[in-house]
C-alpha cells in the first residue's frame, strides 16, 4: 500500500516544481506556542515521526523557509516541537498555523511494493487489457483502505479502491498502474 496520509495537499506542496526544484511534503501543522521555551504543538500528518528527530531540517510555510529542529518531545497526544532560529514564545508566535515539510531526499526508503502517496499522483492507469481509463490526480483516505481518484480523458472522476484485488502493479518507472476493474466498478459511478 501506501504511504501516508498525503503528506500535503495532493502530495506537492505548491503545484508541481520547476525543472531541478526540490519537491517538499508536507509532515504537519504547527498550532500554537506551548509554555515560553520556544515550543510549538504540532498536528502531525505523517506516519514517520521518528525523522523529526534534534538537529533535522525542515521547511516551514509556502515558501520553505529552512529551520532546524532543536528539540521534541510529547506532551499527552500533541508533538511538541521547537527550532534553533526560534528561542523562546515571542519569536515562535510567527509561525502559529504554518506547515512543516521535508524535502523528499529525506525521506526514508519504503520496503518493496509500498509507494508513497506522492508518487503515485500523475500515473497514468490501465486496465489489465491495455485500456487507458485515466490518470491518478490524488489519493482519498477512508477508514477500511485508500481510494485512487483518477480523471479520464473526458475530465471525468472515477474512483478506485487501492486494494490488492484492484491494483494490480506499480510501475514507478514507466509512469503506470495496472488495474483489474471488478464486475459493477465502473457502472456504480456512472461509468460504462
Amino acid at each position: 500500500m501506501t504511504a501516508g496520509p498525503f503528506e500535503s495537499q495532493n502530495g506537492i506542496s505548491d503545484g508541481s516544481p520547476g525543472e531541478g526544484e526540490p519537491f517538499f511534503l508536507a509532515v504537519g501543522q504547527l498550532r500554537r506556542p506551548h509554555g515560553v521555551r520556544g515550543e510549538m504543538t504540532m498536528v502531525l500528518y505523517t506516519e514517520f515521526p521518528e525523522r523529526l528527530q534534534p538537529g533535522k531540517q525542515v521547511f516551514i510555510g509556502e515558501r520553505h523557509k529552512p529551520v532546524k529542529i532543536s528539540r521534541q518531545r510529547w506532551h499527552r497526544d500533541m508533538l511538541l516541537i521547537a527550532f534553533d532560529e526560534y528561542p523562546d514564545r515571542s519569536s515562535i508566535e510567527v509561525l502559529r498555523n504554518q506547515t512543516v515539510y521535508v524535502s523528499v531526499d529525506q525521506l526514508p526508503e519504503l520496503p518493496e511494493g509500498e509507494f508513497y502517496q506522492y508518487e503515485l499522483v500523475d500515473l497514468q492507469v490501465f486496465t489489465e487489457e491495455g485500456e487507458h481509463i485515466g490518470n491518478v490526480v490524488e489519493i482519498l483516505e477512508t477508514g477500511a483502505n485508500d481510494v485512487l481518484i483518477l480523471e479520464t480523458d473526458g475530465e471525468q472522476e472515477i474512483l478506485l479502491p487501492y486494494i490488492d484485488e484492484v491494483v494490480r502493479e506499480i510501475d514507478l518507472d514507466r509512469g503506470i498502474i495496472t488495474v483489474h476493474l471488478l464486475p459493477g466498478l465502473l457502472e456504480s459511478q456512472g461509468k460504462t
